[in-house]
């Protein structure tokens, strides 16, 4: 393979490498203990810049030598990011409250799009079932056509067996959240259709409910527990359509390293849900289709999901890179 690379390319991005040699020296000679906060942050964000620059290292077979010693250094920066993360309670209690919404932010054209494909799934159900009503018995089943038709909510039978009602709904929910997610790999597919029938689905049973004079009772039903799951799933899908932008586009790097560095991001987005889902079943479990007042049950759904927005989209500090971007020559 001919010689890529200059030599000015490699002259301006050898100072990114020296400097993550030096973060990784200060790290190993006394522990991660010796970085600061924002030092762990830079070592972070060069390894991301670094890793790019692995890639096209690759492809110049006169620069294997850089190659190898990139390498070396993004092993060692991955022990150094990776296992801190691993051992510290406090360090994940820390990525939950600053990591994560820096990952979603970084990460909300994927969740736009998620929310979109959503919503025009739930304002297609709407409007075919309010066309036609033959259209919700075959989405509902009859049984719960039947039901809805008496005028009685579904959900009233789940109080009583509230414990295992809430395992098997965080299961279920855990369930369609790893299909939207992992139907990334099939070039997004099954992520699209995933978002696309989930409000599809609860088009048809919005208009249903509403024709019969149930509305409140639904989305009464809905909101405690909804204010978490629905914006789950849609992270879930976003995490999916991440995760499919590195397979079906995978740029300057090789397609097994799109993959990768793509995965590795949708992990991280969709690993933020799992807490979400939990107290999403703890109360679709035991508060949503209990007795309680339908203001209440609203309130907190209300209450929940603002918490959730002020967590997501709070403004975080801005770190600036050592260095300007990467450039290819």
């Amino acid at each position: 393979m001919a010689q890529i690379l200059s030599n000015r390319w490699l002259e301006k991005r050898r100072p990114y490498w020296e400097r993550l040699s030096k973060l990784l020296a200060q790290a190993g000679s006394g522990g991660v203990g010796q970085l600061t906060r924002a030092e762990l942050q830079e070592t972070a964000l060069l390894y991301r810049q670094v890793a790019s620059d692995l890639s096209t290292l690759r492809q110049d077979a006169t620069a294997r030598a850089y190659a190898e010693h990139v390498n070396q250094l993004l092993a060692r920066a991955h022990n150094i990011i990776y296992s801190t993360r691993r051992t510290s309670f406090l360090g994940l209690l820390r990525y939950m409250r600053d990591g994560y919404p820096a990952v979603f932010q970084r990460n909300l054209r994927y969740v736009i799009v998620a929310l979109l494909i959503t919503l025009a799934g739930g304002a297609l159900g709407s409007v075919v079932t309010l066309a036609r009503p033959q259209f919700m018995r075959t989405m509902l089943g009859p049984e719960m056509v039947a039901t809805i038709e008496r005028h009685e909510m579904w959900t009233h039978s789940v109080v009583a067996v509230a414990p295992a009602a809430s395992g098997a709904i965080m299961t279920n929910n855990l369930s369609v959240s790893f299909v939207c997610f992992a139907g990334g790999i099939t070039f997004g597919g099954i992520t699209l259709y995933s978002l696309f029938f989930n409000g599809l689905l609860l088009g048809v049973i919005g208009a249903a409910c509403q024709q019969h004079g149930m509305a409140v009772d639904l989305w009464s039903f809905v909101a405690p527990h909804g204010s978490l799951e629905l914006p789950s799933i849609i992270l879930a899908g976003a995490a999916g359509l991440r995760l499919a932008h590195g397979v079906v586009f995978p740029g300057i790097y090789r397609w097994r390293d799109a993959i990768a560095l793509s995965g590795a991001e949708a992990t991280r987005l969709v690993a933020g849900i799992i807490p979400l889902l939990v107290i999403a079943g703890i109360l679709e479990g035991f508060f949503s289709p209990s007795a309680a007042q339908v203001w209440l049950k609203f309130t907190v759904g209300a209450m929940l999901f603002t918490l959730l927005n002020l967590w997501l989209f709070r403004p975080l500090p801005d770190l600036k890179p050592p260095l300007e971007p990467s450039r290819r020559a």
